[in-house]
């Protein structure tokens, strides 16, 4: 298994996700698949992010967890690498930034492994399907809508693949990992459309940089010291 450049731990870094040990760990990843921890992992949400509703503790996460789902897209068209590791390495703790505080990642960094190319399409479906399998279970802990979550997380994906297609030594692979995603049978294991499909419209990530997307709200308007974001459907 590769360990990953200082420029790749820096760039995990900037979307909180640390290769460092955490002083401690809150919950792993793990633990959200359990319908058991559910009520506790939702007292820590609501705690840590003084949260006004349920739900917008429970999306605050979903966009948390939105930066990892997006790096592994971004390190696999960037790096032909994949995260590998267990839930239960994905480690989670209580950070404070911007004076808010949020909830960081924690992984190993020999955790991620080459792609080969004739394993890349399945490797796209296995992110695609671990992304689901958290949907589902964020909306065991709340109400909250499948939409509003997909799109949390592919608010960062699209800036990554903005970057990506800006690269000309990494546009093509970048493009061809859009088709992938772009088609249903790739979202077939858990779907019958191609949620990336239906959040772009097929439209280039470049194009949609600075144009709203979102058709759900991502609640951050109702987590203290955060702001609505800029394109929020709900503003009128």
């Amino acid at each position: 298994m590769p360990a990953l450049t200082m420029d790749q731990v820096q760039q995990l870094n900037s979307y909180s996700i640390y290769t460092t040990e955490p002083k401690r760990t809150l919950f792993t990843l793990a633990d959200i698949h359990k319908d058991f921890y559910h009520p506790d992992f939702l007292n820590l949400m609501m705690g840590i992010t003084d949260a006004a509703t349920e739900t917008a503790a429970i999306s605050h996460f979903a966009r948390r967890y939105g930066m990892f789902f997006a790096m592994q897209l971004y390190m696999l068209a960037a790096y032909d690498e994949v995260w590998d590791g267990k839930p239960i390495e994905l480690r989670f703790d209580a950070a404070k930034e911007f004076n808010s505080f949020t909830v960081a990642m924690f992984v190993n960094p020999n955790d991620w492994r080459y792609v080969e190319e004739n394993e890349r399409q399945v490797v796209i479906e296995k992110i695609l399907y671990d992304g689901h399998v958290i949907v589902q279970q964020l909306r065991k802990v709340t109400s909250i809508s499948p939409l509003t979550i997909w799109e949390n997380f592919f608010g960062y994906l699209l800036w990554h693949y903005h970057i990506l297609l800006s690269n000309p030594g990494l546009a093509d692979q970048a493009m061809d990992d859009i088709e992938i995603l772009e088609d249903p049978k790739t979202w077939a294991r858990f779907s019958n459309k191609s949620w990336w499909a239906q959040y772009t419209g097929g439209l280039s990530p470049t194009n949609l940089v600075n144009v709203p997307v979102r058709k759900s709200c991502c609640f951050s308007k109702d987590i203290p010291g955060l702001m609505a974001c800029g394109f929020c459907p709900m503003k009128k």
